[in-house]
C-alpha cells in the first residue's frame, strides 16, 4: 500500500520547504514528480530550483525540457508520470491522481489558506475510507517535520 503523508505548511512557504524536500530525495535515489494547480506556478518553481541556493545543483525538468526519463525530479500539472517516479509530490490544489504505482505520495498544503485546508481534510477523509495508511505532519518552531497523527 501507497504511503500517504500530508505536510501542512504553517512557518515557510513551498519555496522554502520543497528544495529541501527533493534534495534528500535525489539523495536517496528516489525518482519523484511534483504536481502543481496551475502552470504558472509550476514555471515559477522550476525557475526558483534552478537558484534557490548558491551552493547547491538539484536536477529537474519539466514538459517545456523534455527528456522526461532522465530527470530525477519532474515538475508537472498532470497526473502523468512521464519519469517513472515512486514518490509523488501534490501541492498547490493539484487534484491528487490514484496513488497506486507510487511508494510515497506527499500532499503539501498551506495551513494558512482555508480552501487548501479543507481540500487536504477532504483527501485525508477520502484516501483514509479506501483503505490507504496517512499520516499528518507539521513544522515545529525550528523548522524539523514532527508527526502529528
Amino acid at each position: 500500500m501507497t504511503e500517504i503523508l500530508f505536510y501542512h505548511l504553517d512557518r515557510q512557504p513551498l519555496e522554502r520547504v520543497l528544495p529541501e524536500l527533493l534534495e534528500k530525495c535525489v539523495a536517496r535515489g528516489w525518482r519523484t514528480v511534483v504536481q502543481f494547480g496551475t502552470e504558472e506556478r509550476c514555471e515559477a518553481i522550476d525557475a526558483h530550483l534552478w537558484a534557490y541556493r548558491d551552493d547547491s545543483f538539484l536536477p529537474h525538468g519539466s514538459a517545456k525540457d523534455g527528456h522526461a526519463a532522465a530527470q530525477p525530479v519532474w515538475l508537472t500539472t498532470r497526473g502523468d508520470n512521464p519519469n517513472g517516479a515512486t514518490v509523488r509530490f501534490v501541492t498547490d490544489g493539484a487534484e491528487p491522481p490514484d496513488p497506486a504505482g507510487y511508494d510515497r505520495v506527499v500532499l503539501v498544503f498551506d495551513g494558512n489558506d482555508n480552501d487548501a485546508v479543507d481540500r487536504a481534510r477532504a483527501a485525508w477523509k477520502t484516501l483514509k475510507a479506501v483503505g490507504h495508511e496517512a499520516t499528518y505532519w507539521q513544522q515545529s518552531e525550528r523548522g524539523r517535520w514532527e508527526r502529528k497523527g
